[in-house]
């Protein structure tokens, strides 16, 4: 290689320049994003306390109190969202998977998709706010478990219809040479094949919802007090977090940075738990 030429050289320059601009937005990210897990871990820490699970949402003014009404009411609107949003978004994806390509429903279907997926969070809450809400004359957790799971199916779905497009042609014939029917072939071999990666999909999906603050805002909305009832207002750590961190009370607002500490690490460790135990590797 001939260092001399000029050609080669301006390239070289190209390539090290790029290099270095590459390398220095990296480490600005990776450092803002360290600044804030510091931050997050120097204000949360000191919240967590036990009174912190076991006591409920303080009155204004009042001392003590602690999230257990929201960390409560999260989990049932979450789980119930998965719930839903697991079976819903396996079936659509499977069925793109297997009829996507060949008629018209499929591609409208994955159009649709898409949109959801990249549609904000907001816009789905003021939908299920003006669908379900305002008919009902209340807010609901069940409102925000609708909300929620429209968040969390286009996630399933498309991480489902991706995964399945990567079981080999050779795979599928050979179950098919031995007589088996299509809807066999779609749930016993295809589907099986790619179960860690659709599982993967589900733990994603459960990660996203779990901080979605903007939706729970429309639907569910907030309670003070303890409560299992889901046809009536119901307290969520995101929605909590919130409205804590914008009061003018110490108590509160150390409050919403536990809250927001423990958020955050059931995210990190589901998203840690969805690329390390389930890590799925293409069929062969």
């Amino acid at each position: 290689m001939n260092t001399t030429n000029p050609v080669y050289r301006k390239r070289l320059l190209a390539h090290r320049i790029g290099i270095v601009l590459s390398v220095g937005a990296m480490a600005i990210g990776l450092a803002m994003l360290a600044w804030i897990l510091w931050t997050l871990l120097a204000n949360g820490f000191g919240a967590l306390s036990l009174n912190m699970f076991t006591g409920d949402t303080p009155a204004p003014g009042s001392e003590g109190g602690g999230l257990r009404n929201a960390i409560f009411g999260s989990l049932m609107m979450v789980g119930l969202s998965t719930l839903v949003s697991t079976p819903i978004g396996i079936l659509a994806g499977i069925y793109l998977a297997e009829y996507g390509e060949t008629n018209r429903f499929g591609q409208i279907t994955r159009f649709v998709t898409d949109i959801m997926l990249s549609a904000p969070s907001i816009v789905i809450g003021l939908f299920v706010y003006a669908l379900y809400v305002a008919n009902v004359k209340h807010f609901s957790g069940y409102a925000g478990t609708i909300a929620l799971s429209l968040i969390a199916i286009p996630v399933v779905v498309r991480t489902t219809d991706n995964m399945l497009r990567l079981v080999p042609n050779s795979l599928l014939e050979a179950a098919f040479a031995l007589g088996a029917p299509r809807w066999k072939v779609a749930m016993l071999v295809r589907l099986r094949a790619v179960k860690a990666g659709v599982i993967t999909g589900v733990l994603l999906a459960l990660a996203r919802i779990s901080g979605e603050t903007a939706p729970l805002l429309f639907t569910a909305l907030n309670n003070q007090f303890f409560s299992s009832d889901m046809n009536a207002p119901m307290a969520n750590l995101p929605v909590v977090i919130y409205q804590f961190a914008m009061s003018p009370y110490d108590d509160w607002r150390s409050l919403a940075w536990g809250g927001a500490l423990l958020v955050t690490f059931t995210v990190l460790f589901l998203n840690i738990l969805s690329r390390t135990v389930f890590t799925q590797k293409t069929p062969r």
